[in-house]
């Protein structure tokens, strides 16, 4: 049975975004305990932000795991991507996205890479940017090893990037690295504008999904929008999957009814895969 997990954002520049608590993090690990969530997916400037220690006790005394840590911070605060036409944003991107690795595995959560995939154009051909990205996928992948936690890589809709926008097209990417640490989040806000079947778009990804970013059509929880969620349930039942489904969604109406909402859905699919 997948576990649940909320977004937690401690990114100044990323405000607006769609995550479901902000800034706080010692009140979202006690509004996510309390409510029921078995993780938190945090959202953080950098590697530094929280210290180990401090994050630990966090987690311990909520009874939380970390789900996985996003890299997006080395996009909105600077500016780095892995397909970048510059060699030094390139190697700053990649030691970023360490650090990243580094800050999440110590507390068994993989980092996911979406933002700062990048794109190609302005003088990079799209294979060149394919090539600059699996150099740095298989680089990453295997540094993830040493924590024991995949890298967790994320198709993006077409107005956020031109490089991958489909899971079908993601398996293509994960058959063609080296290394085999790599794993695809599936973002069911992206998957609603690039795949004309969700359903179907999972079961090609098979055991290649490692992550679920479970949210609704307009990027609101799940049930405020118009997804129809048994084919997509049926789906995942059928990979097996037995990650997170992580509520990266706005905070609407509210952080807490974001989070209400989401888990009183969670708590619905328990129910509904019992019978």
């Amino acid at each position: 049975m997948p576990r649940s997990a909320i977004t937690v954002s401690l990114v100044t520049e990323a405000k607006g975004g769609p995550f479901v608590f902000w800034d706080d993090l010692p009140g979202a690990c006690r509004h996510a305990a309390e409510l029921g969530f078995d993780a938190i997916e945090l959202f953080a400037p950098g590697p530094d932000a929280v210290p180990k220690q401090e994050l630990t006790a966090l987690l311990k005394s909520h009874r939380l795991n970390l789900a996985a840590v996003g890299t997006g911070a080395g996009w909105v605060k600077h500016k780095l991507t892995l397909t970048s036409p510059d060699q030094s944003i390139r190697q700053r991107a990649t030691e970023f996205i360490r650090s990243m690795i580094d800050f999440g595995g110590v507390h068994g959560a993989p980092a996911i890479i979406g933002s700062m995939q990048g794109r190609w154009g302005d003088g990079v051909s799209k294979d060149q940017a394919l090539d600059w990205l699996r150099e740095a996928l298989n680089d990453l992948g295997a540094y993830a090893t040493r924590h024991n936690v995949p890298l967790i890589y994320e198709p993006l809709n077409r107005y956020e990037t031109n490089l991958v926008n489909q899971v079908a097209t993601g398996v293509e990417l994960m058959e063609s690295l080296q290394t085999d640490n790599v794993r695809l989040l599936a973002d069911l806000f992206h998957m609603n504008i690039e795949e004309s079947d969700l359903a179907a778009a999972i079961r090609a990804g098979g055991h290649w999904i490692g992550h679920i970013h479970f949210v609704d059509s307009n990027r609101r929880p799940v049930g405020f929008g118009h997804l129809s969620y048994p084919p997509i349930l049926e789906a995942l039942k059928s990979i097996d999957y037995e990650g997170y489904l992580s509520a990266e969604a706005l905070p609407w109406p509210d952080s807490l009814g974001a989070a209400q909402q989401t888990i009183q859905c969670i708590d619905a699919i328990s129910i509904w895969s019992d019978r």
